[in-house]
C-alpha cells in the first residue's frame, strides 16, 4: 500500500514535537539522588556554556521514538529484495535462544569448566557448518563476512609461507565480485588480478590459465557468483589453480542457494567464510550484528584461527575446551567470536535440520526464478538463463527510468529497494533476492508495483526523478549529504 502524504505529515509532525514543543521546567522523569560522591567539574574552558535539550513529558518521548520506529523499513513489516544481502524473515525463537539467561549473561573470560554448556553448542554448531560445506575444520572467532575473508586469505598466506612458497604474490578475483574482496586480498600482502566472465557469465577460464603460473597464490570466488548464477566453471578452475600451486578462497555470501545441495569443498574449495548473519538467521544491517566462520580443508585446518572448541575425553565423558590450532594465524577478534549470532544460527540449523536446510535453497530458487519469469518484460537480462538464489536485471530498458529512480519509487509503494548499480558489469544492475521465506502473494504484489512504475515511467519520463513522494525525506543530493551530512539537529 502506497503511504498517504497525510500520515507522513503526522509523522513529521510528531518530529517537530520533541525539540521545538519543549517548555522550560517541563519534565518527563525524576532522577533519584546520587549514590556515588559528587565530582568536581572540570576546567570551565571544558564546559559547554549553552546546551539546548528538550524539555518535554514522558508521553511526548514515548511518542516520538514509537512514530520514528514506524518510519523505518523492516524485515518484519516490509519485502526487503536486496540482492546479494538475503535479508530475511528471521524466526523470533532463535532471538528466544540467544536471550536465554546462560547463554546472554555468560562472560567470556568465565572458565572452560564453568563455560560447558556453551562451549557445547559452540562444537556442535562447528560440525553443522562443516558437514553443510564439505570441510575438515571451522573455526567460529570472525566477526563478519568481511572478516572472515581477510582470516581466510590470511590462513592461504600462511599455507604457503609454510610450503617455502611465499614469493606467491598474485590472487585471481572475478569482475563481479565483492568488492570486499580484493580488499582482503590487498590487506593480506597480494597484488590483485580481475578475472572476466565469459558471454555465458561463468568465469572466463582461459584468462585464469593465462595468469596461473609459479607466482600465482590463489583465487578468491563466490559461488553462486554475484550475478546470481551457478558458475559451471567453478570445478575446472579450481583444478586449474591446484595444477598451479595454488589454494582457492570461497565466498559463501550466497550459501543460502547451496544449502543441503551443494558443499563447497566437493568442488575443490580450500577455504570457505559463512555469513551467519546472512543464511543462518540474525537479522543483520546498519554494521551488525555479524559472523562470518571459515571453514578449511585438512591442510589448512592448523592454521585456523584461535581459540576452537575440541572435545577432549575426561572421566564424566566428554568435555569441551578451547584450544589453539598448532599453526593458527593468531586471533582476528576479541574473545570467542559473536557468541549471540552463533547461539542463533545453532537454534536455526538444530530446529530445520537436514530436510530443512534443502527446503531454504529449494525455495530460495524457485522464488528468484518466479520473479526472473515474471519481470522479464520489464527489463533486460544479461544473462538469460536460470539463476540461483538471485536475479540480476538492467534497468536501462525505460526511458526515464533508470535503477536508482525505480528503486526510490519503490519506496512510495511500501517496498525496500533492490540492491542497486551492483555487479559493476551490469549497466544500471537491479539485484533482486526474494529469499526463501518471501509468500507468492508478496512476491506478486512487489511485481505489481513494478509494472505501475513502468506505466508511470512510459506516461512520464520526468516523473519518476522526484521519487519517492511520500517518506519523510524525499531524494536527497547524494554527494552533497555523502560529502557535508548533517551530524545533529540545527535550532531553525
Amino acid at each position: 500500500m502506497v503511504a498517504t502524504a497525510a500520515n507522513v505529515a503526522s509523522a513529521q509532525m510528531d518530529h517537530r514535537l520533541l525539540m521545538e514543543r519543549s517548555v522550560p521546567g517541563r519534565v518527563g522523569v525524576t532522577l533519584p539522588g546520587s549514590d556515588v560522591p559528587a565530582q568536581a567539574l572540570p576546567d570551565a574552558a571544558m564546559l559547554r556554556q549553552d546546551l539546548y535539550l528538550p524539555e518535554v513529558t514522558e508521553g511526548e518521548v514515548v511518542r516520538y521514538f514509537t512514530n520514528l520506529s514506524q518510519l523505518n523499513f523492516s524485515v518484519d513489516t516490509n519485502f526487503y529484495p536486496l540482492g546479494s544481502c538475503t535479508m530475511k524473515y528471521n524466526p523470533k525463537v532463535n532471538d528466544w535462544a540467544a536471550g536465554l539467561a546462560g547463554f546472554a549473561h555468560a562472560h567470556p573470560m568465565q572458565s572452560d569448566r564453568q563455560m560447558q554448556g556453551t562451549l557445547e553448542v559452540m562444537h556442535r554448531l562447528q560440525g553443522y557448518l562443516a558437514e553443510l560445506t564439505g570441510m575438515a575444520g571451522v573455526s567460529l572467532t570472525p566477526l563478519a563476512g568481511a572478516h572472515g575473508e581477510l582470516a581466510g586469505v590470511l590462513m592461504i598466506r600462511a599455507a604457503l609461507q609454510a610450503r617455502g612458497q611465499g614469493h606467491r604474490k598474485k590472487m585471481l578475483i572475478p569482475e563481479s565480485a565483492h568488492g570486499t574482496n580484493p580488499a582482503s586480498a590487498a590487506m593480506s600482502g597480494y597484488h590483485v588480478v580481475s578475472i572476466p566472465s565469459d558471454k555465458n557469465g561463468d568465469i572466463d577460464l582461459d584468462a585464469v590459465r593465462r595468469e596461473a603460473g609459479d607466482d600465482l597464490a590463489g583465487v578468491m570466488f563466490t559461488q553462486p557468483t554475484t550475478l546470481g548464477l551457478f558458475d559451471r566453471n567453478a570445478e575446472e578452475m579450481c583444478r586449474i589453480v591446484h595444477g598451479a600451486g595454488g589454494l582457492v578462497y570461497g565466498d559463501g555470501a550466497n550459501m543460502n542457494a547451496l544449502l543441503g545441495r551443494v558443499k563447497l569443498g566437493h568442488l575443490g574449495f580450500d577455504v570457505v567464510h559463512l555469513n551467519l548473519h546472512k543464511t543462518f538467521s540474525t537479522p543483520h544491517g546498519g554494521g551488525g550484528p555479524g559472523a562470518g566462520p571459515v571453514c578449511v580443508t585438512e591442510e589448512l585446518a592448523p592454521f585456523l584461527p584461535g581459540p576452537v572448541v575440541s572435545a577432549q575425553p575426561s572421566e564424566s565423558g566428554a568435555r569441551y575446551a578451547l584450544t589453539k590450532p598448532p599453526r593458527s594465524i593468531g586471533r582476528v577478534g576479541g574473545y570467542q567470536g559473536n557468541f549471540g549470532v552463533l547461539v542463533r544460527a545453532f537454534t536455526y540449523i538444530t530446529l530445520l535440520g537436514g530436510q530443512g536446510m534443502r527446503d531454504i535453497s529449494a525455495n530460495a530458487v524457485l522464488n528468484a526464478n518466479y520473479l526472473k519469469a515474471r519481470l522479464r518484460p520489464l527489463f533486460d537480462l544479461p544473462f538469460d538463463r536460470p539463476v540461483m538464489h538471485e536475479v540480476v536485471f538492467s534497468a536501462r530498458k525505460r526511458k526515464g527510468a533508470r535503477a536508482i529512480d525505480v528503486s526510490k519509487r519503490l519506496l512510495d509503494y511500501g517496498f525496500h529497494a533492490p540492491t542497486m548499480y551492483f555487479p559493476l558489469v551490469v549497466d544500471e544492475a537491479l539485484m533482486i533476492e526474494p529469499t526463501e521465506t518471501e509468500s507468492k502473494e508478496t512476491l506478486d504484489a512487489f511485481v505489481d508495483a513494478l509494472r505501475r512504475i513502468d506505466e508511470e515511467a512510459a506516461a512520464d519520463e520526468h516523473f519518476l526523478h522526484g521519487a519517492p513522494y511520500t517518506t519523510p525525506i524525499s531524494r536527497l543530493d547524494e554527494a552533497k549529504a555523502a560529502r557535508q551530512p548533517y551530524l545533529r539537529w540545527k535550532r531553525e
